[in-house]
């Protein structure tokens, strides 16, 4: 929306929650009839599991539009054994590296592609649009000092304190994700008796676990909700829930958009909770968190 674009959104797939492929290949088969296509679809990689790319990318060719993968949860993760955010079937993908993401540099992120195209123009919008590549220049170049701006950029370049960091952190990502399924794996074992249901893996991909999201089943249980988010708050454990719709939001509420108009999103949102997960949670405070969830749902 920064630079005019409309926007619209696509429901989630029940299991995996990310977008769902047939609710997209619906929207764009009646976007084609009114001539409306959209020029980019952004898949979210929703708590570190791929979106069905290769499906993505197929409708991708179908319809012409263009990808842009967002792997702010994905960093560490694998899609049919490649690493997420290869861009095998985008045009460019996008990582955060926030504190609260699998590695940091404190702030920001990184962006790749494999189009050389939008490899040259990234390199210019990240300081200014300036260029010191004479083969992008107009006319010639005055001496070795010699720049140009091209276009209006931004200010998008990392702190060489930023990349240490994160150069730092890249070799202990394996670790981290590795540790990240071990505690996957734990919840899914001590919690399977409970009335929730455990997170759905995708046997296409290798997920780096950013979230570990459950789902209460309220018909089973006594309490709403709400009383079972606080319940677990008062018994200071850092839930959280992740996230609320945002056609719900103020902001696109007053585009337009309706509760409604997305059920399983919403759905998804009357049930979901957050676990604590993260590579240096212990065994021991993991099973504190599964027997307070017990004692609470049972």
């Amino acid at each position: 929306m920064y630079c005019g674009a409309e926007v619209d959104f696509v429901d989630i797939d029940p299991k995996t929650y990310n977008l769902s492929v047939s609710a997209l290949a619906t929207q764009l088969a009646i976007a084609a009839e009114r001539e409306a296509l959209p020029k980019i679809i952004i898949p979210v990689h929703f708590a570190g599991q791929s979106c069905d790319m290769s499906a993505i990318g197929k409708l991708a060719q179908q319809y012409g539009f263009q990808v842009i993968e967002d792997a702010a949860h994905g960093i560490g993760g694998r899609y049919r054994d490649r690493p997420i955010g290869c861009c095998e079937f985008s045009d460019l993908t996008v990582f955060s590296f926030h504190p609260v993401k699998i590695i940091t540099t404190a702030e920001g992120g990184m962006v790749l592609t494999s189009r050389k195209d939008l490899y040259e123009k990234l390199i210019r919008l990240r300081s200014h649009g300036i260029t010191r590549d004479s083969r992008f220049m107009q006319g010639e170049t005055d001496g070795p000092w010699y720049y140009q701006q091209m276009e209006l950029g931004y200010h998008y370049r990392i702190t060489d304190l930023q990349a240490a960091l994160g150069a730092s952190q890249m070799n202990r990502l394996d670790s981290f994700v590795n540790r990240r399924h071990e505690l996957v794996e734990r919840y899914n074992i001590g919690l399977k008796d409970l009335p929730l249901s455990t997170p759905y893996q995708n046997p296409d991909t290798y997920p780096s676990w950013h979230l570990y999201v459950i789902r209460l089943e309220l018909d089973r249980i006594q309490y709403t909700h709400r009383e079972v988010f606080e319940a677990l708050r008062s018994a200071q454990i850092g839930v959280n829930l992740h996230y609320i719709p945002v056609h719900t939001q103020p902001y696109y509420q007053n585009l337009g958009f309706k509760w409604g108009q997305f059920p399983e999103s919403e759905q998804y949102y009357r049930e979901a909770i957050s676990l604590p997960l993260y590579s240096g949670l212990t065994n021991e405070k993991q099973d504190r968190i599964m027997s307070t969830l017990g004692e609470i749902l049972q």
